[in-house]
């Protein structure tokens, strides 16, 4: 039986700048010890506000433009609102309904790949589970890259091969650099990408979507996506049903395993962000 794979990215690029989205603290994490850049604005104290970055703004209003994006007049900065250890304010100061920009495109070998939408949001902190070569009965919660600049650029569902991914990723990362606007070290987070995979026969409606995470390089994209196509495939094929769900890419035994069941736009209860106002471009 033929099936068809159907792919989008969802891709987060740190912007190039010193210092984070609402503060003045730096975003020169890799590195350095835990916790050395924060201040009361990105750990979410008490009665302090935040100042956009206006390079950051830059940075990003470069980047839908080199993509072929079309600037939105009007963006609004929400809360997206989850718990999570890393997450020091409870919530994340994202873009929802109202991004900076969408439509662009980006040209691969043999097809160009739609761009649903750029947006701005903060980073989180990150937790560790080991200090070197030494795992932790614990986690340490590191909140140096709370509030680091990002942008995700989401594509359309359009690639429907591994190779087209790997393709979309690396003129993509071309493009980010060629324009300034990240240095896009992986080994440093600075690009990082999560997959939307499903699978359908020929002129089907899309199928059940699975996102997978954990995709530390463009490699590991190509892979998780070719095995996560085979084990939907099979499923089907078996008789079972594709649920939604994230699973996590497991470098080491070449497979995906579930992580948790898959979010949707109202379990993060978005509403607009009281503290900034508009972004007019």
């Amino acid at each position: 039986m033929t099936w068809e794979t159907v792919v989008g990215l969802e891709v987060h690029c740190q912007l190039g700048v010193k210092t984070k989205l609402f503060c003045s603290c730096s975003t020169a994490s890799f590195g350095q010890p835990a916790n050395v850049n924060v201040c009361p604005v990105c750990t979410g104290q008490p009665g302090v506000l935040p100042v956009l970055n206006g390079g950051a703004v830059e940075l990003a209003f470069s980047a839908a433009l080199a993509l072929g994006c079309r600037l939105e007049p009007r963006s609004v900065f929400a809360r997206k609102n989850y718990f999570y250890p890393d997450l020091p304010k409870g919530y994340q100061v994202s873009q929802y309904e109202l991004p900076f920009s969408r439509d662009g495109k980006l040209a691969i070998p043999g097809k160009t790949v739609g761009i649903h939408r750029i947006h701005m949001e903060e980073d989180a902190g990150k937790l560790l589970h080991a200090i070197g070569s030494e795992e932790l009965p614990y986690s340490l919660v590191d909140f140096n890259r709370a509030g680091v600049p990002l942008i995700e650029i989401v594509s359309e569902a359009d690639m429907r091969t591994p190779e087209e991914a790997f393709d979309y990723l690396t003129n993509l990362k071309a493009v980010l650099q060629y324009a300034g606007i990240s240095r896009c070290d992986m080994e440093k987070g600075e690009l990082r990408c999560d997959a939307n995979v499903s699978v359908r026969r020929p002129g089907e409606a899309f199928g059940t979507r699975i996102e997978v995470k954990n995709l530390n390089s463009f490699r590991s994209v190509r892979d998780a996506i070719e095995y996560e196509a085979k084990r939907q495939a099979a499923l089907i094929e078996s008789g079972g049903k594709v649920t939604q769900e994230t699973r996590l890419w497991d470098v080491e035994a070449a497979r995906t395993e579930p992580m948790r069941s898959k979010e949707e736009a109202h379990d993060y209860r978005y509403f607009p962000e009281p503290d900034l106002v508009p972004l007019v471009a």
